[in-house]
C-alpha cells in the first residue's frame, strides 16, 4: 500500500482543527444556520461513505456474524465515548453550575475524549486506504466534514472552560494529533495484523452510522421551519451526491 495516500490525508484533517478555529481567533461568530448546514452536510457524507462504500467493500468478503459484531461495536464504541465526555460534562456542570471560567475539568476530558475519537478516526484511514484508494478517499472526505463542527465546538468548550484563545488553539491542535498517531498505528497492523482491514472497515461503518444517526441527525431537528428542513434535506443529498461522485471518478475502486 502506498502510505503517502493516508499520511497526507490524516495531516489535512488534523489541520482542520486550526482552520476552522480562526473565525473564533477573529472574533467572529459562525452562524447555527451555517453550521447546520455543514452538519446536514456531513449527515449525507457519513451515511453515504457507510452505503455505498464501506458495507459494499465489508460484504465482498461475505457477510458474516463477525462482521455484523464488528459493525455493532463501532456504534457501541462511540456511544460509550460520548457517554463518558457527556455524563462527565453534566456532573461537573452540577457541581459547579456552570459558571463561565470555572468548570476547569471540562477541558481535560474534552481533550482526551477527542484525542481517542482522532485516533479512532486516524486507524480508519489506515485501514481505509489498505483497503482501496476510493475508499480511504471517502473516508476521508467523511471524517473532515465530521470534524468541522466537531472542532469547532471543542474549540467553544476550551474558551468555556476558562483557556486563553491561543491555548485553547494550540490544545485542539495537540488532540487532534492523536489522529497521525493512530493513522501510523494503523498502517503498521494493516501489515502485520492479518484481518485488521476486515475488521475497521464495519467497525468504521458503526462508527459513522452513530455520529449520522445519534450526533447530528438530533440537532437538526432543533429547526422545524419549512425553509430550514428543505435546506437541510438539500444538504443531505449534496453530502451524499460528493460521496457518489467519489466512488464513481475514484482511482483504484475495488468494485
Amino acid at each position: 500500500m502506498n502510505i503517502i495516500y493516508p499520511v497526507v490525508s490524516v495531516f489535512i484533517v488534523s489541520l482542520v482543527s486550526v482552520i476552522f478555529a480562526i473565525p473564533f481567533l477573529m472574533k467572529k461568530k459562525i452562524s447555527n444556520r451555517v453550521l447546520l448546514f455543514l452538519l446536514s452536510v456531513s449527515v449525507g457524507v457519513l451515511l453515504a461513505t457507510v452505503f455505498i462504500d464501506f458495507l459494499p467493500e465489508a460484504v465482498s468478503h461475505k457477510y458474516t456474524l463477525g462482521l455484523a459484531l464488528n459493525l455493532l461495536l463501532g456504534f457501541l464504541v462511540m456511544f460509550i465515548l460520548e457517554k463518558f465526555v457527556h455524563c462527565h460534562h453534566n456532573n461537573q456542570c452540577e457541581k459547579e453550575d456552570c459558571g463561565h471560567g470555572h468548570a476547569y475539568n471540562l477541558a481535560p476530558i474534552n481533550l482526551i475524549g477527542d484525542g481517542i475519537h482522532n485516533f479512532i478516526d486516524g486507524l480508519v484511514i489506515a485501514g481505509s486506504y489498505a483497503a482501496n484508494v476510493t475508499l480511504g478517499i471517502a473516508a476521508t472526505i467523511s471524517i473532515i466534514f465530521h470534524e468541522v463542527p466537531q472542532e469547532i465546538a471543542d474549540f467553544g468548550v476550551l474558551l468555556y472552560s476558562g483557556m486563553s484563545k491561543k491555548k485553547a488553539l494550540i490544545f485542539n491542535f495537540l488532540s487532534a494529533l492523536t489522529a497521525i498517531m493512530g493513522t501510523f498505528f494503523g498502517l503498521i497492523l494493516v501489515g502485520r495484523l492479518h484481518g485488521f482491514t476486515e475488521f475497521i472497515i464495519p467497525f468504521a461503518a458503526g462508527n459513522f452510522i452513530y455520529i449520522a444517526a445519534s450526533n447530528l441527525v438530533p440537532q437538526l431537528h432543533r429547526q422545524c421551519k419549512l425553509k430550514d428542513t428543505f435546506l437541510h434535506v438539500l444538504a443531505i443529498v449534496m453530502g451524499i451526491g460528493i460521496i457518489i461522485l467519489v466512488t464513481i471518478y475514484g482511482p483504484a475502486h475495488g468494485h
